[in-house]
């Protein structure tokens, strides 16, 4: 039986949501770009420099002056791209993902039991706070830096089950990247794919749960 059919006819229900490029268009080009241009911002990105994997040890819980440190050890000759993106790390927030806080909106308005799970440093998370009202319509929202876990480990998966607290199973997890899906497939979440405000919307319409129209969407007619 597909895990969605549990869901119908049986409201308030729980849905997580990740927060950055599902909620939250999240892009750390313009960061850095602040500090040495977008041509250097772009091959610091791309380079064997490892963006990625340093930035997720500060959201796995490595504190900022650590992370730092560490890569300026290695790479003395990318001080300054290293050290623009948290100095500009407003800038990697580009805005919300407008049709996803509709979604959130509606849900919220329907009685449905928000959470979120969040890859974010602890130091820069309350930056987002502060700036995207929509947040607080999160029960509870856990933030990875502060754990010391981070997706895509199940064990972070766990972690929020017993802060909410939340039974995993059946619950609807939503996140953009498909390691982290599977992650919360493996135990036992309804875990779905973010493309688009418009896919989740009608991914979530099967499972039962209230959704905008397109319209509301902002979405063109077919």
């Amino acid at each position: 039986m597909p895990p969605w059919l549990r869901w119908a006819g049986d409201l308030p229900a729980t849905v997580v949501f990740d927060l950055g490029n599902v909620l939250i268009t999240w892009d750390p080009h313009p960061a850095i770009a602040a500090a040495v241009g977008p041509d250097r911002a772009r091959a610091f990105l791309t380079g064997d420099f490892g963006f990625a994997a340093w930035n997720h040890a500060q959201d796995a819980g490595r504190s900022w002056d650590d992370g730092e440190a560490a890569a300026l050890e290695t790479h003395p000759h990318l001080a300054d791209e290293i050290r623009a993106y948290r100095q500009h790390f407003d800038l990697s927030m580009v805005g919300p993902v407008e049709g996803s806080v509709t979604i959130l909106r509606t849900l919220a308005a329907h009685g449905v039991r928000l959470l979120a799970l969040t890859n974010w440093s602890a130091e820069l998370f309350p930056r987002a706070v502060e700036r995207f009202d929509f947040l607080s319509l999160f029960e509870h929202i856990t933030v990875s830096g502060r754990i010391s876990l981070a997706k895509p480990d199940p064990e972070v998966f766990h972690r929020l089950a017993a802060d909410a607290p939340v039974d995993l199973l059946g619950t609807v997890f939503v996140d953009d990247s498909p390691a982290n899906v599977e992650a919360a497939s493996s135990v036992g979440m309804d875990a779905i794919t973010f493309t688009t405000p418009g896919q989740l919307a009608r991914e979530l319409a099967l499972r039962g749960l209230p959704v905008p129209t397109p319209a509301e969407l902002g979405e063109p007619r077919t």
